[in-house]
């Protein structure tokens, strides 16, 4: 299935039933007066988190959705029945936009929550309503008013832990494979993720954390070049950061700490919080250096950028060192339980 992780639809609340002008007429009853009911009121529309969704594809074909309409009043003081609400079920992590007032609606963050998107219409009233003592026969009633209409705007923000941030071939798909049962598409080329992944990174019983891999970020990309700026949102909501670089780089010109340069700088553009998240250097293909210069290099890329902050050497291709990076992970998480 394609990921989509934004998509416009059109909701619509039902409308109102309209009110009832009717009298009673029955054989042995003389002026029966006003029996006219009330209409009923539009259904609403809901948008419903559900665990089991994770992307918004289901939104490219049908964009349209409407509540069920009131039925109207009818004679012998009968009230129209209420439409049924609409309850759209999008994935946990939705953010819901009113494009027209660029609102934030609300944020769909757990399994079976609700979010009230477009309100339905009130029901009319019928001609018993305006029945008084001065007023026997009263013909006048009420439509039902119309139900409320919005055009949103869905995005979906993945919900992980731990997020896997760098340049392309820095090894972020490969590390989530060697981590976690997910399965990116992993090859020796540029932006072999074009899609974000999830997976889930078991460190021992009952302990296990969601890390989410984004497509490779190249300089220009917070002015739209690549991929990986559009995806960024979904790190927004990660509690760690792991900036993956490539210690070994195909070419020599192109050193590690320039390349962390190269991503923080866009990261800071695209947003300034996110460029404060707690961020640690994980050091990948250190299988691709001699054994004796494996902490050498490590140390350069700290020294180079002046970093205070944990740094690990690891092979994403051979295992080497992630099982210390995921407990490492692990400790943090529980640790800092409840972070945003």
């Amino acid at each position: 299935m394609k990921f989509v992780d934004e998509a416009h639809i059109r909701v619509q609340g039902g409308d109102g039933g309209n009110g009832c002008v009717s009298f009673r007429r029955e054989k042995y009853i003389p002026l029966g007066g006003p029996d006219g009911g009330d209409g009923g009121d539009g259904g609403s529309a809901y948008l419903e988190a559900n665990a089991h969704l994770n992307t918004l594809v289901d939104f490219r074909h049908t964009r349209h959705f409407a509540a069920q309409r009131g039925q109207n009043g009818a004679g012998r003081e009968r009230t129209g029945s209420k439409g049924e609400d609409l309850i759209i079920q999008v994935p946990v992590g939705t953010v819901a936009i009113d494009t027209d007032t660029q609102e934030t609606l609300g944020d769909l963050v757990s399994p079976g929550q609700r979010l009230l998107v477009a309100r339905g219409g009130f029901h009319g009233l019928g001609n018993t309503r305006y029945k008084s003592s001065t007023n026997r026969a009263p013909r006048q009633s009420t439509p039902g008013t119309a139900g409320e209409q919005r055009t949103l705007q869905l995005e979906l923000k993945l919900l992980a832990d731990a997020g896997l941030l760098g340049l392309p071939n820095a090894g972020k798909s490969t590390l989530l494979r060697a981590l976690s049962a997910a399965r990116p598409r992993v090859a020796d080329y540029p932006f072999t993720t074009l899609y974000p992944s999830l997976g889930v990174v078991s460190v021992g019983p009952g302990q296990s954390f969601v890390m989410a891999d984004i497509p490779g970020l190249i300089k220009g990309a917070a002015q739209g070049a690549g991929l990986g700026i559009q995806f960024l949102r979904h790190l927004s909501r990660t509690r760690l950061l792991l900036h993956v670089v490539d210690a070994a780089p195909l070419d020599p010109a192109h050193a590690p700490w320039e390349a962390v340069r190269e991503t923080v700088a866009e990261l800071e553009q695209f947003s300034s919080e996110l460029a404060g998240r707690e961020r640690w250097i994980v050091c990948n293909k250190i299988d691709l250096l001699e054994p004796a210069l494996r902490e050498a290099a490590c140390r350069e890329l700290a020294d180079r950028l002046g970093w205070e902050g944990p740094v690990f050497a690891i092979s994403a291709a051979t295992g080497e060192g992630t099982l210390p990076l995921k407990q490492a992970i692990m400790r943090y998480l529980e640790t800092h339980e409840g972070d945003a």
